[in-house]
């Protein structure tokens, strides 16, 4: 079992990459994902991939998979039966939620539905206090007939959130056993001290309400790829992206899929957080462009941002940052993504006041856009540019795939260039900078929403589009620079590839920060290392442990993560200080700080081989030239035009230029050069 296997399903595109865990050579393949039925997919890449390396499927030892099932679960309502149980006394929490809007002013705005409906809210006799005391004992009589109930309503699933169970747990573990015990396997109980053991009873109950409306659909998911896999023969461990960028097993995934909402997107920032590491840029913006969405996310230090105020919900949608209340809120470590609905098959079309507007409606990967000849006829940002020469009809996916020029030019033509009285050069081209607009959105969003400078980032761009466009967003952003990483296009499920075996567990406290003591932490850390060893054990030989803590001024409604380096609790609140300031602008050094959680996340380092350098090569010869339209030089203009896999190391091309690959192209605007690093990165600066 010497191969790794990387499978990231998205919208329009399934990426598969074959790892050789000896030489570190890879064999890549894109092809159409199947919306019907993701795990059809899955395995036309597994068989594609495997036939192309001529790999027996007896020689992969690991998979790893990146998949939207959960988001896509969440958003079609395809979830399971699933009942609430809380504190008497707390049925309504869900219908009470923040009350709060995403637009203040929005009067038409219509909240969200509760995730699950109010004669499936239940309660039980029993109380703490805000510090954890038991003030009501369980009335366990209460919930055998609880018990009852449920089965006659006939739920799949059930969410148990209790008040104040994050500091003492007892109650809840009680009501889950009794429930475990007389519901058996048919229904699966989620607990939420074993999902978020955190304070915010409401966020705490949307995040374990997901976990369960989803645990069904998941578990038959997962439990179909292994049976697949195995009778494929492949008898290689399934692991599972993670959204806040680590993997574990496919087991603990069944069990917690909450862990795993953002778990395609991740992959992409974990790739170019690598990439970064490879020349050592340890501040950069990820830009992952595909068919159906564009998605920014911020890395730091070498790693990505992790945040988690992240919604996810059929309102939530593509979020530009903004949309808070918009959807459920979880409470789980997800990689800070900014997602817009602006991707290749981002459909063009105009407003009732005669705008042109692109997405957040996409052709997807049925039928697609109009240049695939699949039977779509609207026009998306893909078919702009094939009209503006920057895609190559014949050589789409390596040439495996042809477009349709013609079908391309008639629908910018019929839905945008003859309504608003333009020529179809003019009418791509403002497709193509609207896209690019709400992209330049993102990425601000991103980064200055968060406090940091675009200008002092540099730019990793990947997914089938990102290298089209990247150019142009440094442009207007002013980014430093421009890095596109060899298989842009396939960047993600190489990210699969390139990251570790991650487990976090938390315990909250909320105390004064000068009243912890050195050696209570230990304690506190110390259970934590042991939940991480207990989960990650049995699939990782040796483990690493990284140390955090959720700080905020006494009064406040949200903290701050820090991780804990050393210097004990006089350098963490120093620390604190000067990232409040960093984030909200300012800080308040003579108020009290409180610690409101510690958190140790367990890492299983998996090995992977050292990146393959090029050949060095003094010039590059072009391998053909197109005419390629750029607004910036009048229009119309000779282009040279590169084959990426020709190209050595140290390879300058100046622009105007297009970089063609088998999945994807580069697009060096004039005004800008390309330069081939040793690793075979292509990276991009103004001239």
């Amino acid at each position: 079992m010497s191969h790794r296997l990387g499978i990231d399903i998205g919208g329009t595109f399934t990426d598969v990459t074959l790892m050789d865990e000896g030489s570190g050579a890879a064999t890549r393949v894109k092809l159409l994902s199947t919306p019907d039925d993701p795990s059809r997919g899955f395995m036309d890449g597994v068989r594609a991939v495997l036939e192309r390396a001529g790999v027996a499927p007896g020689e992969v030892g690991t998979i790893v998979h990146g998949t939207t099932v959960v988001t896509n679960a969440l958003i079609e309502g395809n979830v399971a039966r699933t009942a609430f149980v809380t504190t008497e006394g707390f049925r309504d929490l869900l219908e009470i939620a923040r009350q709060i809007r995403p637009t203040l002013y929005d009067l038409r705005f219509v909240k969200p539905r509760p995730l699950v409906p109010r004669q499936l809210c239940f309660e039980v006799p029993e109380r703490l206090s805000a510090d954890g005391t038991v003030l009501r004992a369980l009335d366990e009589d209460a919930v055998l007939a609880l018990a009852h109930r449920l089965r006659e309503a006939e739920v799949e699933a059930v969410g148990v959130c209790l008040l104040h169970a994050y500091l003492e747990p007892a109650h809840e573990r009680r009501v889950g056993e009794l429930l475990r015990e007389r519901l058996g396997d048919d229904v699966l109980v989620s607990l939420s001290t074993e999902v978020a053991p955190e304070p915010r009873e409401y966020q705490r109950a949307t995040t374990t309400l997901v976990n369960a409306s989803v645990r069904p659909v998941v578990a038959r998911y997962l439990a179909n790829l292994a049976r697949r896999l195995e009778e494929l023969g492949v008898h290689a461990q399934l692991l599972v992206m993670q959204s806040g960028g680590g993997v574990y097993p496919a087991r603990t995934a069944a069990e917690l899929p909450v862990f795993m909402v953002e778990s395609g997107p991740a992959a992409g920032v974990i790739g170019a957080a690598r990439t970064g590491q490879q020349i050592n840029i340890g501040e950069l913006v990820s830009f992952d462009m595909g068919g159906t969405t564009a998605k920014a996310g911020l890395v730091l230090g070498g790693r990505p941002r992790i945040t988690k105020d992240y919604e996810v919900g059929e309102q939530a949608g593509p979020s530009t940052g903004g949309t808070r209340a918009s959807g459920y809120p979880i409470r789980t470590p997800v990689v800070d993504l900014v997602e817009i609905g602006a991707g290749g098959g981002s459909i063009a079309w105009i407003d009732p006041g005669g705008a042109l507007r692109v997405g957040p409606r996409s052709a997807g990967a049925d039928p697609g856009p109009a240049c695939y000849g699949r039977g779509g006829v609207a026009p998306t940002v893909t078919d702009a540019n094939v009209v503006l020469g920057r895609l190559n009809p014949d050589y789409f996916l390596g040439g495996e795939m042809a477009l349709d020029a013609a079908a391309a030019r008639e629908a910018i033509v019929a839905a945008i260039a003859k309504p608003l009285g333009m020529d179809v050069e003019t009418a791509a081209h403002g497709i193509v900078e609207i896209a690019n607009a709400a992209m330049v959105g993102a990425l601000r969003l991103v980064s200055v929403q968060r406090g940091f400078d675009l200008r002092e980032l540099a730019l990793v761009a990947f997914g089938g589009a990102g290298p089209v466009h990247a150019c142009a967003l440094a442009r207007d952003t002013g980014a430093k620079a421009v890095v596109v990483p060899p298989a842009p296009g396939l960047a993600s499920s190489l990210g699969l590839l390139a990251t570790d075996l991650e487990h976090e567990s938390a315990a909250s406290v909320v105390v004064p920060a000068d009243t912890v003591t050195e050696a209570q932490a230990e304690t506190t850390f110390a259970a934590l290392r042991e939940r991480g060893r207990a989960a990650l054990e049995a699939v990782a030989d040796t483990l690493e442990y990284r140390r955090a803590v959720d700080v905020r001024y006494c009064g406040q409604s949200h903290e701050l993560a820090l991780e804990l380096n050393g210097g004990g609790t006089a350098r963490l609140v120093e620390r604190f200080h000067d990232e409040h300031r960093r984030a909200y602008g300012f800080s308040a050094p003579g108020e009290p700080v409180e610690l409101v959680a510690f958190r140790l996340t367990a890492v299983g380092r998996i090995p992977r081989p050292e990146p393959v350098r090029l050949v060095s090569q003094d010039g590059a010869a072009a391998a053909g030239g197109r005419r390629v339209h750029f607004a910036e030089a009048g229009g119309w203009v000779d282009c040279a035009v590169y084959s990426r896999p020709e190209l050595g190391a140290g390879a300058e091309l100046p622009g105007p230029a297009i970089v063609e690959e088998v999945d994807s192209a580069t697009v060096i605007h004039p005004g800008f050069v390309g330069r081939v690093d040793d690793f075979g990165n292509l990276v991009l600066a103004r001239a």
